[in-house]
């Protein structure tokens, strides 16, 4: 069983009163981490699941009374597919505040349902993690680094969802299987989608523009839908954990572009069933996109899972000079190229480096990109 960073993150916050909140896409891998947390758990541990009609009645309308009668003698209480649980964040509140000797945990797997009900009954009382599929850390340390350095190409095209490293030979279907309408269930239940098919026909759309700048005009030309609607379905897949999206640093140059973004997902494999192309990297004509979606995915899950801060864009003039991936923390600002080509020799423009002169700056390819991916 691959090891989660987030394991160790938990760890550290078992002997004290906050909840553990794990955020993240379907079948990324929550309830699986819950088990591993279960070994260091407090005993007995009490199990509940969102799904469950019983649990969910239980627990919609909770009071103090009811909470604890329920608890019983359990130490530690999880409550996975937290999402569908109406008031789920006054009915962990309760069990903080009224309930001491009692550890919470729970799973939810849309971030904009169960952190809208978490943020404000919650405040003060938890510890908030988003669990994405495996990382390249991640799986380096379960295969080793050889053997995951071996697997790159493979990585590129199939992603890390967990059950996809874990069936190799069966990447395509379950992928497919991931990317059609279960990818967007969450969106489909919560957000009351009149028109699924043109929010599966955006996520297309997004899917070959990964790595440029986005239009929502153009976007919605595409797909037969208004940009409001478009920045709208874009948030919500933000929050579902398909795509992310870079704005562009605007702060000492006139001409640097400032209202711009760039689109990503989350994993390569999705982008790529969501085109239904799957073929090696030597024969694509996207890999320069692929390896840059890659290193940016990997960077992102890289500081999550360390719960690191950091500001993150990426850099364009008028003059169409530009760098992939910006990263500021603690005042310091690094700059980053990705090209897959390694015969390709590549400099960062000095446009940047003289307006930024105390930035560091980095060319990553298939050859040293394990550092860039260090914390």
């Amino acid at each position: 069983m691959v090891e989660r960073i987030l394991f160790e993150q938990a760890r550290k916050h078992l002997q004290d009163h906050r909840s553990i909140i794990i955020l993240g896409p379907r079948r990324a891998g929550k309830t699986t981490l819950l088990r591993q947390i279960e070994s260091i758990m407090a005993k007995p541990v009490l199990w509940l699941n969102g799904d469950d009609t019983d649990t969910r009645s239980l627990l919609s309308s909770p009071t103090s009374t009811s909470l604890e009668h329920l608890v019983g003698t359990s130490k530690s209480m999880v409550i996975d597919e937290a999402q569908r649980i109406e008031n789920i964040g006054i009915c962990i509140k309760l069990i903080v505040d009224n309930i001491p000797d009692v550890k919470v945990f729970a799973t939810g797997s849309s971030s904009f349902e169960l952190s809208n009900r978490i943020s404000e009954p919650l405040t003060g009382r938890k510890w908030l993690y988003t669990l994405l599929p495996f990382s390249y850390e991640e799986a380096s340390l379960h295969f080793g680094r050889i053997e995951e350095k071996r697997l790159l190409e493979r990585r590129l095209i199939y992603g890390y969802y967990p059950e996809v490293v874990n069936n190799p030979g069966s990447e395509r279907e379950i992928l497919k299987e991931l990317s059609g309408s279960y990818l967007y269930k969450d969106i489909l239940i919560w957000q009351n989608i009149k028109k699924p098919g043109q929010l599966e026909k955006l996520v297309q759309s997004l899917a070959f523009q990964i790595g440029n700048e986005i239009s929502a005009n153009e976007l919605g030309q595409i797909c037969g839908l208004d940009n409001e609607t478009v920045e709208r379905y874009m948030d919500l897949l933000e929050k579902a954990f398909i795509i992310f999206r870079l704005k562009s640093l605007s702060r000492n140059l006139r001409n640097e572009l400032k209202k711009s973004r760039k689109i990503y997902f989350y994993d390569n494999g999705i982008r790529n069933a969501v085109i239904n192309n799957f073929n090696p990297a030597g024969l694509r004509n996207d890999i320069g996109a692929l390896w840059e979606n890659f290193m940016i995915s990997e960077r992102m899950k890289s500081l999550m899972f360390h719960n690191l801060d950091a500001n993150i864009f990426f850099w364009r003039t008028n003059a169409q000079q530009e760098i992939d991936y910006i990263e500021e923390r603690d005042g310091f600002i690094s700059a980053t190229e990705f090209k897959w080509n390694t015969k390709k020799k590549f400099r960062i423009t000095s446009t940047f480096t003289n307006a930024y002169p105390d930035s560091k700056t980095s060319v990553v390819t298939p050859e040293n990109f394990e550092e860039f991916l260090k914390i």
